[in-house]
């Protein structure tokens, strides 16, 4: 039996791939004036009104309604695309983008993209087109999906990323240093007496992930740690993930005593095995996390990490989103512009001197 087909109303690519810049150029005024054409504004020569009508009926331009608010000064409609495998992540990340757009007196629109399928997510793109909203936010992982990126562009509608492992030449983006942070964790465990220092790699598509191992790498490195003494196991920021992983790292012939994982999600899941092995956390093995989320506080022990400020990362976006979006009603020409916030090392009770057992000391 054959799928029935569903009629959806014309998305924004087809009628947006003609934008205010398009009629612009085209009745020789700017875009600010162009706006104010279709909004209305009186200021205007009529032979000017003519020449912007004259261009808006001749390209088929429908402007957006969304955008005509920002240039009125009303609300503006953002819309967030998420795909987060921690929960604990997720929550912090929604707290932030929420509390800014109240501030700015925007709505966000929310919306879950979960699948990993080009065409599933171009789709979901898609929709935003149909909702009015001005701009995007795409947190990590899709920060680094190409078809949603792409599909945005097509659109015309701005993007601000965030954790976007390498921006492009006019590419928005707030960040942290995820290298540096990793690298300063492996210290700390070096720095407390550990040499067999096991690792959990985050997901293998985010580029977060790769820097972090980077990170830990590089404090070996400057600690003469040979790599054999560090083993490593592949984790998919998912408590789950983190389980097997650390039964992985357990279960080797000599085991480390400390395991640093990539996320507070595998770090908690660790313990957690640890605690089922019967070993004392930290007096048998250390662990430690990254991102220091509410999950960091309600394991016992309290999870020594890496505090990225999640929240205020998803304000940055949207601030950043803001004074793009008002830039471009002004005429204003769009720069590179990435922020890299500060992170910090948060030592609790979950990382101490190894006592040797796991090694027969």
């Amino acid at each position: 039996m054959g799928r029935a087909k569903t009629t959806r109303p014309p998305s924004r690519r087809r009628r947006g791939t003609i934008t205010i810049e398009d009629v612009a150029r085209a009745a020789g005024v700017s875009a600010m004036t162009v706006s104010r054409v279709v909004n209305g504004g009186r200021n205007v020569r009529e032979s000017t009104r003519a020449a912007v009508l004259e261009a808006v009926e001749k390209l088929n331009y429908a402007p957006n309604t969304a955008a005509r608010s920002l240039a009125a000064g009303e609300a503006t409609h953002i819309g967030l695309l998420y795909a987060n495998p921690s929960a604990a992540y997720l929550s912090q990340f929604l707290i932030g983008a929420l509390e800014a757009a109240r501030r700015a007196g925007s709505h966000l629109v929310i919306e879950s993209c979960e699948s990993e399928n080009a065409d599933e997510q171009a789709e979901v793109t898609r929709r935003f087109a149909t909702s009015d909203v001005e701009g995007v936010i795409l947190p990590p992982p899709l920060s680094e999906s190409q078809p949603i990126m792409a599909e945005l562009r097509a659109i015309g509608i701005p993007v601000v990323t965030v954790a976007m492992g390498v921006p492009g030449e006019d590419d928005l983006n707030v960040t942290i240093d995820d290298r540096a942070a990793a690298a300063e964790m492996t210290r700390h465990l070096i720095g407390l007496g550990h040499r067999a220092i096991g690792f959990i790699k985050g997901h293998p598509n985010h580029i977060a992930s790769h820097d972090r191992e980077r990170g830990f790498l590089d404090a070996l490195g400057e600690a003469g740690i040979p790599l054999e003494d560090a083993p490593i196991e592949q984790g998919y920021f998912t408590y789950r993930s983190g389980l097997a992983a650390t039964e992985r790292l357990l279960s080797r012939a000599n085991p480390p005593t400390a395991i640093f994982a990539s996320n507070d999600d595998m770090a908690a899941a660790a313990v957690s095995v640890a605690h089922r092995r019967h070993l004392s956390v930290p007096g048998d093995l250390s662990v430690a996390g990254f991102d220091d989320t509410s999950l960091a506080t309600t394991i016992w022990p309290e999870l020594t990490t890496v505090k990225q400020p999640i929240s205020a990362m998803a304000e940055a976006a949207l601030e950043l989103l803001l004074d793009d979006l008002r830039g471009r009603r002004a005429g204003r020409a769009r720069h590179k512009t990435e922020r890299v916030l500060e992170h910090d090392l948060i030592v609790r009770e979950s990382t101490g001197a190894p006592t040797g057992r796991l090694r027969g000391g």
